[in-house]
């Protein structure tokens, strides 16, 4: 089969390797699409840890195409989603409930080959059911939108709530959904491209700044009345980070969502975290939220078709991940 694999940091290339067969308590999925996340780009990078080789590609859904001895809760034809990150259940975070802080965690797609290749193997508890009629484009995003909910469930947004949001990306635009969805009163969207402002607005988003044109910061404040109650920073840049503890009242919520690149510094004034007394949440990874999110993504409740760009097969996986995002580009789908 083909797969597109990341052989060195800054190189991946599209081999024929051989099909994996399911084994004992795993099932064989045919990939039918797969999401291109920023932190593949990290990865190829070597900015992330994992791997290497791999095949990439940790955010997919597919038909299940074979299972293996043991596993009883599919038989084939299902259309399926995969959780790719596997806690081992039985260290300390495990044991209390933080599977995302697993001291063994391995993940597919990051640790163990992933979705872009033709087929994947997956432990059937990874697998999550999709109704057979719905698009797998749609299936794909339930990776991304489980991270998103335990961001969400983080922030704690109340009804009436003002809520920020740094970054336009796929992210971004999924939050301002989520946020909407939360009750939020006010959704601000903060990003620099102007196709991306318009899409929030059509999400939900009450408001959308443009940082290089205004200070977003006084901004925010004016449109709160001091500052958003939740920041929700999606961006892992130290000038968003910064900016997302500017704006936020005192008293108030920022979440930390965005992957920056491992040892990356970020200068913060301790004196002002204290009188502010800004409440720091990072979200990490989707603990115990793909379920819920296959539901979601199910239930129709969220645009999706809005957030797809471009559809690309295998041959071009590797070019794209190893190349900037597109000007106006958000979610890069492919369908080996």
């Amino acid at each position: 089969m083909k797969a597109a694999r990341l052989e060195a940091s800054g190189s991946m290339a599209l081999r024929i390797v051989e099909k994996p067969v399911a084994g004992p308590g795993e099932i064989l999925v045919k990939v039918l699409a797969a999401g291109i996340c920023g932190s593949d780009r990290h990865m190829f990078k070597g900015e992330y840890p994992t791997a290497i080789p791999v095949t990439l590609g940790h955010e997919f859904s597919g038909t299940v195409e074979a299972v293996g001895a043991g596993v009883t809760r599919f038989s084939g034809g299902e259309l399926v989603t995969v959780d790719p990150n596997i806690a081992c259940g039985t260290c300390s975070a495990c044991r209390n409930a933080r599977p995302n802080l697993c001291e063994r965690l391995t993940a597919i797609g990051v640790t163990r080959d992933g979705g872009f290749a033709e087929y994947a193997v997956v432990p059937e508890a990874q697998a999550f059911l999709l109704p057979s009629g719905l698009d797998p484009v749609h299936g794909a995003f339930s990776e991304p939108l489980a991270c998103c909910l335990h961001a969400i469930d983080k922030a704690r947004i109340r009804t009436g709530d003002s809520v920020a949001i740094l970054g336009g990306g796929v992210i971004g635009l999924l939050m301002v959904q989520l946020a909407r969805l939360e009750g939020a009163g006010r959704i601000i969207l903060i990003t620099r491209q102007a196709s991306r402002r318009e899409t929030a607005l059509d999400l939900g988003a009450t408001h959308a700044l443009d940082p290089s044109a205004t200070d977003t910061v006084a901004e925010v404040k004016t449109l709160t009345e001091g500052g958003a109650d939740v920041t929700i920073e999606c961006a892992g840049v130290p000038e968003t980070f910064q900016t997302g503890l500017r704006m936020t009242r005192r008293g108030g919520t920022l979440v930390l969502f965005g992957v920056a690149p491992a040892g990356m510094e970020v200068a913060v004034t301790p004196f002002d975290l204290l009188v502010s007394e800004v409440d720091l949440r990072p979200a990490y990874l989707n603990p115990f939220t793909h379920q819920r999110a296959a539901a979601l993504v199910s239930s129709g409740a969220l645009e999706l078709d809005r957030l797809v760009t471009r559809t690309i097969g295998l041959e071009a996986v590797a070019d794209v991940v190893g190349s900037a995002p597109e000007r106006g580009e958000i979610k890069v789908i492919v369908r080996p």
